[in-house]
């Protein structure tokens, strides 16, 4: 098997990381890595926001657990405390993907998304890809994560990628064949 195909099999969702910091180059060749997918028209309708200090995802991490534990359905918070109580997964680095909402738009992020998932996994880091990281910055503190995160006017968050070095690894989700389906040329 190829190495590329290697990762896609082997890669799966950390929610354990270490604290250990990640280093200039492997952010570099993670965001280098982000910036190299496709898009449509190569309009790269994207921006990725860096969050490497700890004390930042930490503070982020808090405020999140707060509007989750005050909101009427509890069902993510429960959730949330039943994994360790962490929104991030005491994650050292958050990268929030952003896109100015234009055409394809939502795809190409999905795919520059994709890059720095198997880019990190590739660097032996782990990684998990939290839409929780929305809450926050949709919560009363919002607007000023934004701002202190210097978010592009005009672009909004997609995802967030939690990456840094797994204190345990786990095995990738089963793969459910049932999910595709295939036309041949007798069809």
């Amino acid at each position: 098997m190829n190495h590329v195909l290697e990762a896609i099999a082997a890669r799966n969702s950390c929610r354990d990381f270490a604290d250990t910091q990640l280093s200039e180059e492997q952010i570099k060749a993670i965001t280098d890595a982000a910036l190299a997918a496709p898009s449509a028209m190569n309009r790269q309708p994207w921006h990725v926001v860096v969050v490497n200090n700890k004390a930042i995802v930490d503070e982020m991490n808090d405020e999140g657990m707060s509007i989750l534990a005050a909101a009427e359905d509890k069902a993510s918070y429960e959730r949330m405390m039943a994994r360790g109580g962490k929104l991030f997964y005491n994650a050292p680095c958050l990268m929030i993907v952003l896109n100015d909402g234009s055409g394809y738009a939502a795809l190409d992020s999905g795919i520059l998304t994709q890059n720095i998932t198997l880019a990190a996994h590739s660097l032996g880091l782990s990684t998990c890809v939290v839409g929780m990281a929305g809450v926050p910055l949709s919560g009363p503190r919002g607007e000023e994560f934004k701002t202190r995160l210097k978010f592009p006017d005009g672009y909004k968050f997609i995802i967030g990628v939690l990456v840094g070095v797994p204190n345990s690894g786990k095995e990738p989700h089963e793969l459910d064949a049932s999910k595709i389906t295939y036309i041949g040329l007798d069809a």
